[in-house]
């Protein structure tokens, strides 16, 4: 048996993080970390499964894959290797969806391209009960999590490519939300080595500029949304204009705009479907 403190003490040091160390800590011993503050002692088996996740998080482990589990908003969903890990950042481009779905009706259509893990669409279906939800994903391994991600939501999942999903849904859609990989191709060097890694490529890169996949983002958006309806996408930071000028060149689309995360960075683009749905 080994005493805790101790334990957490060393491997927040080597981690650089209390935090992180606590989630593995209580990961290895299969508790809640609020329930660590009730335990004194941990056993042998406990303290290698321990040791062993923070030697994998100091190798450049994801913390996410190491748990299998992150938060996004107020749900906690599953991901995995082959799943990207959804990100804080986008929590804001989601609030200001969930602002706009309170003007839409009772029973608004929601469309989430890229779905991934499935998060956006399970918070929308969480903070925003009474929602007709659909979602797609392409990446097999992802749509794998978000099936389990999104079970009694309601959200109709599935696989495939966005640019053709959903057309029975055309001119009929509310709001469409995603977040697209978006990272210029010429950037990989510059992306985190733990992100470019371990995380998959296809919900990271987007072609020479990072935008080829914002393109199709726009042209989905421009069929399937009903007049007045709303599209958001998320973007990388040096993207404000270009992203904002992808649905400007697409035709149909009135009020874009580009939008800010908490961190004043410039994050992602919202744009209304004009009241022509042949423009």
């Amino acid at each position: 048996m080994s005493r805790l403190g101790p334990l957490l003490a060393d491997a927040s040091v080597a981690l650089g993080s209390a935090a992180e160390a606590r989630t593995l800590l209580a990961h290895a011993a299969a508790v809640e970390p609020s329930r660590l503050a009730l335990i004194d002692q941990v056993d042998g088996a406990v303290e290698d499964a321990f040791a062993a996740l923070v030697a994998r998080r100091l190798a450049g482990e994801p913390l996410q894959y190491l748990t299998g589990v992150a938060w996004f908003r107020t749900v906690r969903v599953r991901v995995a290797p082959g799943v990207f890990i959804p990100r804080p950042e986008t929590e804001v481009m989601v609030g200001w969806a969930l602002e706009q779905l309170a003007e839409l009706g009772q029973h608004p259509v929601v469309v989430e391209l890229c779905a991934g893990s499935g998060a956006i669409s399970a918070a929308i279906a969480a903070e925003r009960p009474g929602c007709r939800q659909y979602a797609v994903e392409l990446s097999e391994p992802a749509h794998r999590a978000a099936i389990g991600n999104l079970a009694g939501t309601g959200v109709e999942l599935r696989l495939g490519d966005m640019a053709d999903a959903f057309t029975e849904l055309d001119g009929q859609v509310d709001l469409v939300i995603d977040n697209p990989p978006y990272i210029p191709l010429e950037m990989w060097e510059h992306v985190a080595a733990e992100v470019r890694t371990h995380e998959p490529e296809v919900a990271l890169f987007s072609g020479p500029d990072g935008l080829d996949a914002m393109r199709v983002v726009a042209q989905v958006a421009t069929r399937l949304l009903r007049p007045g309806g709303r599209v958001c996408a998320e973007h990388a930071e040096v993207q404000s204009e270009s992203a904002v000028e992808v649905f400007s060149r697409a035709g149909g689309f009135v009020r874009i705009a580009d939008h800010r995360d908490l961190n004043d960075r410039p994050r992602f683009v919202t744009a209304t479907r004009a009241g022509n749905l042949a423009g």
